[in-house]
């Protein structure tokens, strides 16, 4: 019998990619492979990209030359680039990076076979072409990494939004979603292997939209199907685009108690100014808007949050502008980040990236102050009640204790007993950092 190839992937940025890697796994798997944990002994190294920032793709170029020593070594190891850096930097990537012996965009993960055959015949190969159709919904991803407790389900692929900082729309093409169908059945697939919890990804969820024999499924008519699987499957998702947030999809989250009560509203500036400059498409009003909307309809749901600081343009009024509807809205949690231009988007065309750097670092630092703030005021308001937690685990830092998370996507940390994965458990709160929830678990479990 022939050796069976061993592949290794490796994934950078969201959890979109993490969500193509499976699909990419699975797709290896059906042509003969076997996956490994490790690349010393794999055949095959994939590294699985993300061009949103530049800190993602520095971290992509130290990698590639931690691997250039095991290329030596092993002149046979194959060494492909996937998604949206090889998408971006194709031409780059091939002049100055000569360990790479294919790059493949997030459409092209179907032909990944045949480039390799090229490969083995001593050619480099690439295909970086985008598609309005691909969204490898017939493909059942192999879990990568699972705790066997939680999975992604891509529902939609691509970006029409346009923000000026963003790279999405030229590295993932056009808006397309899956036929609700093929996500039900992927959904009930995995109750059936025992997860508990799934989350929705897209680059935009509220975009979903599909036409069944002349009905239109829209997100919230989704969401709703996904939660009427299993009362005992918990149903998040990300990202929701402020500008689509509707008072529907609201109404559906606070309807059914398996619909996670979390909401990840990127908010990204709280400046009309810098909004308008990034080609958000809503006003500081519209966003608060919303924001009163999901705390009038789902009090307990946790509202989390993306902020980037120094955009082109931004002045010391815009800076305090963000401060402040960080505490109007008084954000739970927060992804930060200073802003880093990135070629071929409207903002490196038409606006000067004039923030220095020092600016840009010191407003940074602030609003991440003021979010440890936020977020330790928000888990403050915990201690005392009881969590349902979906046990994940040990905890990172303890084999004495259990992980988990509660309905808000808070994690919660408790001594470890018979509890098992995938259960549900019962955790009084007794005291929190601006990160973590601890406690002490009943005997109840589901």
């Amino acid at each position: 019998m022939p050796e069976i190839k061993k592949l290794y992937i490796e994934t950078f940025g969201c959890q979109m990619n993490f969500s193509d890697s499976e699909i990419v796994g699975s797709l290896m798997l059906s042509h003969g492979y076997e996956m490994t944990n490790g690349p010393d002994r794999a055949d095959v190294i994939f590294i699985n990209t993300c061009s949103v920032r530049e800190h993602a793709e520095q971290r992509v170029r130290r990698r590639l030359k931690e691997l250039s020593i095991l290329k030596k070594k092993r002149p046979s190891l194959i060494i492909g680039l996937l998604g949206c850096m090889a998408e971006r930097l194709k031409e780059t990537l091939l002049e100055e990076e000569s360990l790479i012996d294919l790059l493949i965009g997030p459409d092209a993960y179907r032909h990944i076979p045949d480039l390799l055959s090229t490969v083995e015949s001593g050619q480099r190969a690439v295909d970086v072409l985008l598609s309005e159709e691909e969204t490898y919904a017939d493909i059942r991803p192999v879990r990568l990494g699972s705790n066997g407790v939680s999975a992604f389900i891509s529902i939609m692929r691509g970006c029409e939004n346009f923000c000026s900082y963003c790279v999405v729309p030229y590295t993932r093409g056009k808006e397309r979603s899956r036929d609700p169908g093929s996500i039900i059945r992927e959904a009930t697939g995995l109750v059936e292997q025992g997860y508990r919890e799934v989350t929705l990804l897209g680059q935009n969820v509220n975009s979903y939209t599909w036409n069944e024999q002349g009905k239109l499924v829209d997100f919230s008519g989704l969401l709703g199907r996904m939660a009427g699987i299993d009362p005992l499957l918990r149903v998040r998702f990300a990202t929701s685009h402020p500008k689509d947030l509707s008072d529907e999809l609201i109404t559906v989250i606070a309807s059914y108690p398996n619909i996670c009560r979390s909401v990840h509203l990127p908010v990204q500036s709280g400046s009309d100014h810098m909004l308008n400059r990034m080609n958000r498409k809503y006003t500081r009003e519209w966003y608060m808007d919303r924001i009163r909307a999901i705390r009038q309809h789902i009090p307990d749901c946790t509202i989390s949050t993306d902020i980037i600081a120094g955009f082109c343009g931004e002045t010391e009024e815009d800076h305090l502008e963000t401060l402040s509807i960080m505490t109007e809205a008084a954000f739970d949690f927060a992804y930060m980040f200073r802003y880093s231009e990135r070629s071929g988007t409207i903002a490196a065309k038409k606006y000067n990236d004039d923030v220095p750097g020092d600016v840009k670092s010191r407003r940074l630092d602030e609003i991440i102050r003021l979010q440890q703030t936020l977020s330790l005021q928000s888990n403050e308001k915990d201690i005392g009640k009881i969590a349902e937690v979906l046990v994940e685990g040990r905890s990172r830092k303890s084999q004495h204790h259990l992980s988990g998370r509660n309905s808000q996507n808070k994690v919660v940390v408790f001594p470890a007993r018979d509890f098992k994965p995938g259960e549900y458990i019962n955790v009084r709160i007794t005291g929190c950092t601006s990160a973590t929830l601890t406690g002490e678990a009943s005997a109840d479990r589901t």
